[in-house]
């Protein structure tokens, strides 16, 4: 039975729900709060909300490094400032109809949430094919809690199959995986170690959704590390003492790793609208659900177009801080009666992270290589230690940072 949350149904205030914590969600928050503030609507009359499992900003972009633990921001003290409610539980399911979204609390109990407005930014999640032994064996940096298994996994390991570690998936989050490895390595089980770094990618390229632009600098740098690349080659089982691949090869490793692909929320599936093959919600300009009144999406639950040349957002932090600030200006500007704007982000840039060798920056949607090794490198330490990470506690800087035609950083 569901209990319903009674402080939370105050018909006299409007609501603006948010559903998720992360890059777009908070983003959404942020923007929602500002349009109000500026159309001098602050005035508690409509209330902005977030929804999530915890008040904190995971920094997944992050999980492939050392120590991800302590890889999030707590978000308490930045909702406050800005009024912000933030509301514990876990979404389960969406009614259109009566505008209400269904929750799971921490305890078990569920309860209900009535929106007025809705702005779905549940994110995505890691794919997970009908693969033998990839539930029971494989190791993930999806989530805060797989980084962590992982990296306790790294500390203990002391059989022969040690040094080898398999990773599934030559895209971003592999090859920034993958190019870490080695020197965590080192760190973990002393500098004499040789690893065994091997990559397994179903396409003909490395990195194939990252184009030819920076893959021959991919290629070097794998090289320079010592990592095996295998292509045109899947993973047929998982088992505890290693893989054996499509072509019928065992490789013995204690540690493999599944990055292989994205997948938007399953939350996305709860409303019929249509959706991309990754099962992102097609939305207008706007963000706006097509065929749902009064809901948005953003982030890696929208299949967004971001400029008028036909590009759509891609699953990342960097389309989704900006798609946030957007969403929650269009879903406050929805509720209040003036006009939305279009979702627009024509600049993109690419920013990979290479291990000890380095990193690789592109620009533009042909990904031109800009500059290579340390410099790369450099701007890949900013990206993750400060543009990525929430504003201060602060309402007018925070509420300044939240202006959709404000750049994320630079």
């Amino acid at each position: 039975m569901l209990r319903r949350l009674r402080s939370l149904d105050n018909r006299m205030t409007e609501r603006i729900l948010i559903v998720g914590a992360g890059f777009a969600g908070m983003w959404s928050a942020l923007g929602a709060a500002r349009l109000l503030d500026v159309a001098g609507r602050s005035d508690g009359s409509i209330e902005v909300a977030v929804i999530a499992p915890e008040p904190a900003l995971h920094l997944r972009p992050r999980f492939y490094e050392t120590a991800p633990r302590g890889m999030k921001v707590p978000l308490s003290e930045l909702f406050k400032a800005i009024d912000i409610r933030f509301i514990e539980g876990r979404v389960d399911h969406i009614h259109t109809l009566d505008r209400t979204v269904a929750a799971s609390a921490r305890d078990g109990g569920r309860f209900t949430v009535r929106y007025d407005r809705l702005v779905v930014a549940a994110g995505s999640e890691l794919h997970r094919p009908n693969v033998r032994g990839l539930a029971e064996h494989a190791h993930s940096v999806d989530t805060i809690d797989e980084a962590s298994r992982l990296d306790a996994h790294l500390s203990v390991l002391a059989s022969a199959a040690r040094n080898t570690i398999v990773v599934v998936g030559g895209g971003f989050t592999g090859i920034e995986i993958a190019s870490e490895l080695p020197s965590r390595l080192r760190a973990l089980l002393g500098a004499a170690v040789a690893s065994n770094v091997i990559v397994i990618e179903q396409a003909n390229d490395i990195g194939p959704d990252l184009g030819p632009g920076p893959r021959p600098v991919i290629s070097a740098a794998l090289e320079s590390l010592g990592i095996t690349v295998r292509l045109r080659t899947a993973v047929a089982a998982i088992d505890a003492d290693g893989i054996w691949t499509s072509t019928d090869e065992r490789i013995e490793a204690k540690t493999v790793i599944w990055t292989a692909g994205l997948r938007a929320n399953a939350l996305t599936r709860e409303v019929d609208a249509p959706r991309d093959d990754l099962g992102r919600l097609h939305v207008a300009r706007d963000l706006r659900v097509l065929g749902i009144d009064g809901m948005f999406a953003t982030g890696d639950a929208a299949f967004a177009l971001l400029d008028d040349d036909g590009h759509h957002a891609l699953m990342s932090c960097q389309h989704a801080m900006t798609m946030g600030k957007f969403a929650g200006y269009n879903v406050a500007a929805d509720l209040i009666g003036i006009a939305t704007i279009p979702y627009n982000q024509p600049r993109y840039v690419t920013c990979l992270d290479l291990g000890e060798w380095g990193a690789v920056y592109s620009e533009g949607w042909d990904r031109e290589v800009t500059f290579v090794r340390e410099k790369a490198k450099a701007l890949k330490r900013m990206i993750n230690t400060q543009w990525i990470y929430p504003p201060r506690a602060d309402r007018a800087s925070a509420l300044a940072a939240a202006d959709p035609n404000r750049a994320v950083a630079g």
